[in-house]
Protein backbone atom coordinates (compact mmCIF):
# COMPACT_ATOMS: atom_id res chain seq x y z
CA UNK A 1 0.00 0.00 0.00
CA UNK A 2 1.32 3.47 -0.86
CA UNK A 3 1.72 6.16 1.79
CA UNK A 4 -1.36 7.98 0.40
CA UNK A 5 -3.43 4.80 0.45
CA UNK A 6 -2.31 4.04 3.99
CA UNK A 7 -3.21 7.54 5.17
CA UNK A 8 -6.60 7.35 3.43
CA UNK A 9 -7.25 3.98 5.14
CA UNK A 10 -6.25 5.43 8.52
CA UNK A 11 -8.57 8.39 8.00
CA UNK A 12 -11.42 6.08 6.98
CA UNK A 13 -10.99 3.89 10.07
CA UNK A 14 -10.87 6.93 12.34
CA UNK A 15 -14.13 8.20 10.82
CA UNK A 16 -15.76 4.77 11.10
CA UNK A 17 -14.81 4.17 14.74
CA UNK A 18 -15.42 7.67 16.10
CA UNK A 19 -19.19 7.34 16.46
CA UNK A 20 -18.69 4.54 19.01
CA UNK A 21 -16.62 6.82 21.21
CA UNK A 22 -18.92 9.83 20.85
CA UNK A 23 -21.98 7.67 21.53
CA UNK A 24 -20.45 6.34 24.73
CA UNK A 25 -18.63 9.45 25.96
CA UNK A 26 -20.45 12.45 24.49
CA UNK A 27 -18.64 15.18 22.60
CA UNK A 28 -16.82 16.80 25.53
CA UNK A 29 -15.53 13.55 27.04
CA UNK A 30 -14.58 11.86 23.76
CA UNK A 31 -10.84 12.41 23.80
CA UNK A 32 -8.62 12.21 20.76
CA UNK A 33 -6.69 9.44 22.54
CA UNK A 34 -9.89 7.37 22.90
CA UNK A 35 -10.92 7.98 19.30
CA UNK A 36 -7.48 6.98 17.99
CA UNK A 37 -7.23 3.96 20.29
CA UNK A 38 -10.68 2.67 19.29
CA UNK A 39 -9.62 2.83 15.64
CA UNK A 40 -6.31 1.07 16.47
CA UNK A 41 -4.06 4.11 16.08
CA UNK A 42 -2.10 6.65 18.06
CA UNK A 43 -2.86 10.27 18.73
CA UNK A 44 -0.22 11.13 16.12
CA UNK A 45 -2.19 9.25 13.45
CA UNK A 46 -5.22 11.31 14.38
CA UNK A 47 -3.34 14.60 14.05
CA UNK A 48 -1.80 13.58 10.74
CA UNK A 49 -5.37 13.47 9.39
CA UNK A 50 -7.27 16.13 11.36
CA UNK A 51 -6.33 19.47 12.92
CA UNK A 52 -8.78 19.23 15.82
CA UNK A 53 -11.53 17.19 17.38
CA UNK A 54 -14.09 19.71 16.09
CA UNK A 55 -12.85 19.39 12.49
CA UNK A 56 -12.94 15.60 12.87
CA UNK A 57 -16.43 15.64 14.34
CA UNK A 58 -17.80 17.92 11.61
CA UNK A 59 -16.43 15.63 8.91
CA UNK A 60 -17.89 12.61 10.67
CA UNK A 61 -21.23 14.41 11.04
CA UNK A 62 -21.15 15.43 7.38
CA UNK A 63 -20.58 11.82 6.32
CA UNK A 64 -23.52 10.70 8.45
CA UNK A 65 -25.81 13.53 7.37
CA UNK A 66 -24.78 13.00 3.78
CA UNK A 67 -26.64 9.70 3.85
CA UNK A 68 -30.05 11.32 4.39
CA UNK A 69 -30.72 12.75 0.92
CA UNK A 70 -29.59 9.64 -1.04
CA UNK A 71 -31.50 7.39 1.36
CA UNK A 72 -34.72 9.40 1.01
CA UNK A 73 -34.22 9.70 -2.76
CA UNK A 74 -34.00 5.91 -3.08
CA UNK A 75 -36.99 5.43 -0.77
CA UNK A 76 -39.15 7.81 -2.85
CA UNK A 77 -38.10 6.44 -6.24
CA UNK A 78 -41.24 5.96 -8.32
CA UNK A 79 -43.51 7.42 -5.62
CA UNK A 80 -45.63 10.28 -6.94
CA UNK A 81 -48.70 10.33 -4.71
CA UNK A 82 -48.29 13.21 -2.19
CA UNK A 83 -49.95 11.27 0.64
CA UNK A 84 -47.65 8.30 0.06
CA UNK A 85 -44.62 10.62 0.03
CA UNK A 86 -45.72 12.08 3.37
CA UNK A 87 -46.19 8.63 4.85
CA UNK A 88 -42.78 7.43 3.67
CA UNK A 89 -41.09 10.55 5.07
CA UNK A 90 -42.86 10.01 8.41
CA UNK A 91 -41.70 6.38 8.50
CA UNK A 92 -38.14 7.43 7.61
CA UNK A 93 -38.21 9.99 10.45
CA UNK A 94 -39.23 7.34 12.96
CA UNK A 95 -36.43 5.03 11.81
CA UNK A 96 -33.80 7.79 11.81
CA UNK A 97 -34.87 9.15 15.20
CA UNK A 98 -34.55 5.70 16.76
CA UNK A 99 -30.78 6.27 16.97
CA UNK A 100 -30.42 9.07 19.52
CA UNK A 101 -26.66 9.50 19.07
CA UNK A 102 -26.54 11.83 16.07
CA UNK A 103 -29.18 14.31 17.16
CA UNK A 104 -27.71 14.69 20.63
CA UNK A 105 -24.13 14.97 19.35
CA UNK A 106 -25.03 17.56 16.71
CA UNK A 107 -26.78 19.69 19.33
CA UNK A 108 -23.87 19.33 21.72
CA UNK A 109 -21.21 20.37 19.20
CA UNK A 110 -23.29 23.30 17.92
CA UNK A 111 -23.87 24.58 21.46
CA UNK A 112 -20.16 24.28 22.14
CA UNK A 113 -19.20 26.08 18.92
CA UNK A 114 -21.58 28.94 19.73
CA UNK A 115 -20.29 29.12 23.31
CA UNK A 116 -16.68 29.17 22.15
CA UNK A 117 -17.48 31.64 19.34
CA UNK A 118 -16.17 29.20 16.71
CA UNK A 119 -19.56 28.72 15.06
CA UNK A 120 -19.25 29.69 11.43
CA UNK A 121 -20.31 29.01 7.88
CA UNK A 122 -18.79 25.52 7.98
CA UNK A 123 -21.26 24.59 10.71
CA UNK A 124 -24.33 26.19 9.18
CA UNK A 125 -23.65 25.08 5.60
CA UNK A 126 -23.39 21.47 6.72
CA UNK A 127 -27.02 21.60 7.79
CA UNK A 128 -28.33 23.97 5.14
CA UNK A 129 -27.24 21.75 2.26
CA UNK A 130 -29.06 18.81 3.85
CA UNK A 131 -32.17 20.91 4.41
CA UNK A 132 -32.21 22.01 0.76
CA UNK A 133 -31.69 18.45 -0.49
CA UNK A 134 -34.52 17.00 1.57
CA UNK A 135 -36.76 19.99 0.83
CA UNK A 136 -36.39 19.50 -2.92
CA UNK A 137 -37.57 15.91 -2.47
CA UNK A 138 -40.71 17.19 -0.72
CA UNK A 139 -41.77 19.60 -3.49
CA UNK A 140 -44.10 17.08 -5.24
CA UNK A 141 -46.30 17.16 -2.11
CA UNK A 142 -47.20 20.78 -2.88
CA UNK A 143 -48.06 21.06 -6.58
CA UNK A 144 -50.12 24.24 -6.08
CA UNK A 145 -47.52 26.11 -4.04
CA UNK A 146 -45.97 28.73 -6.30
CA UNK A 147 -42.74 29.45 -4.47
CA UNK A 148 -41.93 26.98 -1.68
CA UNK A 149 -38.54 27.25 0.00
CA UNK A 150 -36.88 23.80 -0.11
CA UNK A 151 -34.48 24.80 2.65
CA UNK A 152 -37.34 25.59 5.05
CA UNK A 153 -39.25 22.41 4.16
CA UNK A 154 -36.19 20.22 4.64
CA UNK A 155 -35.22 21.99 7.86
CA UNK A 156 -38.64 21.29 9.33
CA UNK A 157 -38.41 17.56 8.62
CA UNK A 158 -34.78 17.13 9.65
CA UNK A 159 -34.98 19.29 12.76
CA UNK A 160 -38.09 17.45 13.94
CA UNK A 161 -36.40 14.13 13.18
CA UNK A 162 -33.06 14.82 14.82
CA UNK A 163 -34.60 16.83 17.66
CA UNK A 164 -36.73 13.82 18.48
CA UNK A 165 -33.67 11.58 18.33
CA UNK A 166 -32.07 13.64 21.07
CA UNK A 167 -34.76 12.60 23.52
CA UNK A 168 -37.70 14.92 22.91
CA UNK A 169 -40.86 13.01 23.67
CA UNK A 170 -39.12 10.06 25.37
CA UNK A 171 -41.80 7.67 24.13
CA UNK A 172 -44.69 9.64 25.57
CA UNK A 173 -47.17 11.50 23.41
CA UNK A 174 -46.83 11.79 19.66
CA UNK A 175 -43.78 10.27 18.00
CA UNK A 176 -41.60 11.99 15.42
CA UNK A 177 -43.54 10.36 12.58
CA UNK A 178 -46.75 11.91 13.92
CA UNK A 179 -45.08 15.32 14.11
CA UNK A 180 -43.62 15.11 10.60
CA UNK A 181 -46.84 13.71 9.12
CA UNK A 182 -49.03 16.38 10.77
CA UNK A 183 -46.72 19.21 9.73
CA UNK A 184 -46.46 18.11 6.10
CA UNK A 185 -50.23 17.50 5.93
CA UNK A 186 -50.89 20.99 7.30
CA UNK A 187 -48.59 22.52 4.67
CA UNK A 188 -50.22 20.36 2.00
CA UNK A 189 -53.70 21.58 2.98
CA UNK A 190 -52.56 25.20 3.15
CA UNK A 191 -50.56 25.35 -0.06
CA UNK A 192 -51.86 22.74 -2.48
CA UNK A 193 -55.02 24.48 -3.63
Amino acid sequence: MSREESQARTRQLLLEKGPEVFAKEGYESASIDKIAHTAGFTKGAFYSNFDSKEEYFLEMLELHAGQDVPEITAMLEGVTDPDEIIEKIAEWSIKRASNPVWGALALEVLRRAKRDATYGSQHSELFREQWRGVGRLLLPIFPGWNDPDPEVLGAIVLELTYGASSGIGNGTGPNVGDLVRSTLKAFQLAYSR
